[in-house]
């Protein structure tokens, strides 16, 4: 007996009820194509909305980087791990996101935990979405503030938890631009309405939003009509810009801040310069070639509409590239999945504690890359295996 010997009970218990997890080799083969454990595939579980992750000009520009600067940044931001390319993405970001200044975070998992916890504390009260993303959570549980989880994209019960909260020193509303597993859009104009009448910030994470929505691409806040007010915006390289790397913009007090504060930012080695020149390169491609965006929501809207009126499970209110289809059973969702992999289509399968227990989903994630030959050729392939496997 060993003290690690429960790791392999739990192991077992968790492919008993189909929850393990296996790790998988993928190669990226270009136009919306890739390789997994050998075999040829049409990815559909990709971020990669824009399909700039292989893009030429942000190869190009990563290359003169790495050429200048090397590999990595050899520390962080703080000690000497920015280097003039991290100085010019965040003058970058800034200016695309119409706000006094930016900071660069290793990851958008970073951004989110470190702002979140450099905004409140004891003392404080932080209200969360029920399905806000993991690191927002996260970042609300590890912040010491009193965390109140609202149900999904309740205004009124924001609204109680603020009147409750009068009394306290901060108060911070957290939420998802676009809901990662479920694909539909925050109330974000009711959430700012809400706080500005009770004198609370308000944090947005736009990941699977930048570059994807709004006139110029600044995601949800933008097509919500909120630009320029004091929203505490996060976003991420690594979906639609193509890198790698998290954000937030803001104004310029909020910025030197977290710089000073936020441990996530503080402790960590700064991002590679190469991923800084591909991300400066990807924004360029955001503002210059807007019909990227408009064919992804086109397209993404013409199969949602295909698999609904097939009388497949989609959850209302989606927007966008990402496509949930509800089945319940992980079993049952890895099997179609697999079924799927057979007819050539890479779909992931999503299971708890990802999402909650019976809601077990395939998540479909449209690209730019993907033709209305590949949509159509995924839909029909669907439907057939989601009728033999039914939920």
């Amino acid at each position: 007996m060993t003290p690690l010997d429960w790791i392999t009970a739990e192991l077992n218990r968790l492919s008993r009820e189909g929850l393990l997890r296996k790790t998988r080799c993928v190669r990226p083969l270009g136009e919306g194509w890739c390789e997994v454990d050998g075999r040829r595939l049409k990815n559909f579980a990709s971020n990669d909305y824009l399909g700039l992750a292989g893009d030429p000009r942000l190869h190009e520009a990563a290359t003169a980087a790495l050429s200048e600067c090397g590999s990595g940044a050899r520390a962080s931001a703080l000690v000497c791990g920015r280097t003039e390319w991290h100085q010019r993405l965040e003058q970058r970001l800034a200016t695309f996101e119409g706000t006094d200044a930016a900071l660069l975070f290793p990851t958008g998992y970073a951004a989110n935990v470190g702002t979140i916890a450099a905004l409140v504390g004891h003392g404080d009260v932080v209200l969360c979405d029920r399905l806000n993303h993991a690191s927002l959570v996260d970042g609300c549980q590890l912040s010491s503030a009193r965390l109140r989880v609202y149900p999904h994209g309740d205004i009124e019960t924001v609204e109680r938890e603020l009147v409750k909260a009068a009394d306290a020193r901060r108060k911070l509303i957290v939420t998802d631009s676009l809901f990662s597993m479920d694909g539909d859009a925050a109330p974000l104009k009711e959430l700012w309405d809400a706080a500005a009448r009770h004198g609370a910030m308000l944090l947005v994470d736009e990941a699977h939003a930048t570059g994807v929505f709004g006139a110029t691409g600044r995601g949800l806040t933008e097509e919500s009509g909120l630009e320029g007010r004091p929203i505490i915006k996060v976003g991420t390289l690594s979906k639609a810009l193509g890198s790698q790397g998290g954000f937030v913009a803001g104004p310029r007090a909020l910025i030197d801040w977290l710089f000073t504060t936020a441990r996530t930012q503080m402790f960590s080695t700064a991002l590679a310069p190469a991923a800084c020149a591909a991300a400066c390169a990807a924004l360029d491609v955001v503002e210059r070639e807007p019909l990227r965006r408009q064919r992804l929501l086109s397209e993404a809207e013409r199969l949602r509409r295909r698999l609904t009126s097939s009388g497949l499970q989609i959850p209302t209110g989606t927007v966008g590239p990402i496509i949930p289809v509800l089945l319940g059973d992980p079993e049952q969702t890895l099997a179609a999945a697999r079924a799927l992999e057979e007819r050539g289509h890479l779909v992931a399968a999503i299971r708890p504690p990802t999402v909650p227990r019976g809601t077990s989903r395939l998540r479909i994630s449209l690209t730019v890359q993907h033709t209305p030959a590949d949509v159509d050729a995924l839909a029909a392939d669907m439907i057939e295996v989601l009728r033999s496997h039914p939920s």
